[in-house]
């Protein structure tokens, strides 16, 4: 079938955009300076599926992104219950990006090294966890878990993306449960996630996504195979 049509010459510009709102967001959060990633983190995603809109991607890649969108909005309250809406919001992106993986085969080994990390990371934090966090928390992170082990049906650009997700969501978790925490955590929180979408994003696309010409190379609208690297 053929791909959907793009908008080829905005996709550099909505990339490049979407590079420099990054690179201030991070700033920004080195910097203590809480305004500026307030402004710049809502912008992201929009930029970076707009992008991929434009590349001619995958309608479920686009959901996605907007997905996450809705969710880092979200977090940004401080409340259990725009908590776990922004939760429900990554969960529907994941369940997206999970359609978009297929059903193609990749190793079985690394499904159950994702599994053990996962076990023991919520035996680690089960104790600091508050006990209406504990099962919604655990639910996400297994479909989580499940979509970076998947991810590498599109290629190791994808499965770093999908691995750097649960780092990113990991780091988040600690300070949940008030475990020990990184200097600079929320940096290192964002800088995982911005890369996971962003390489999540290429490996949808089938290359780079600032790539202006012919089709995205690893996706085909019904199916999915894996791009000759």
């Amino acid at each position: 079938m053929t791909p959907r049509a793009g908008a080829p010459r905005l996709v550099r510009p909505l990339l490049a955009a979407f590079l420099a709102v990054a690179v201030v967001d991070l700033a920004g959060l080195l910097a203590g300076a809480g305004t500026v990633h307030l402004v710049a983190k809502p912008l992201l995603m929009p930029l970076l599926a707009a992008c991929a809109a434009a590349r001619g991607g995958p309608r479920l890649l686009v959901a996605a992104l907007l997905c996450g969108w809705a969710g880092d909005v979200l977090l940004m309250p401080e409340s259990d219950a725009a908590f776990l809406a922004g939760m429900a919001c990554f969960a529907a992106g994941h369940v997206c990006y999970l359609l978009l993986f297929g059903r193609a085969g990749i190793r079985s080994a690394v499904g159950l090294l994702y599994a053990a990390a996962l076990v023991a990371f919520l035996v680690y934090l089960w104790p600091g966890l508050p006990g209406g966090l504990r099962i919604p928390l655990t639910g996400y992170s297994l479909l989580l878990a499940a979509m970076a082990w998947r991810a590498g049906a599109l290629g190791r650009h994808a499965a770093l993306g999908g691995a750097l997700f649960l780092l990113s969501d990991a780091l988040i978790a600690t300070g949940i449960a008030g475990r020990p925490q990184l200097p600079a955590h929320d940096f290192w929180i964002m800088l995982t996630y911005l890369a996971a979408q962003y390489l999540l994003t290429r490996g949808a696309l089938g290359g780079t996504a600032h790539s202006t010409g012919g089709a995205p190379g690893a996706y085909r609208e019904g199916s999915i195979r894996i791009r000759d690297e």
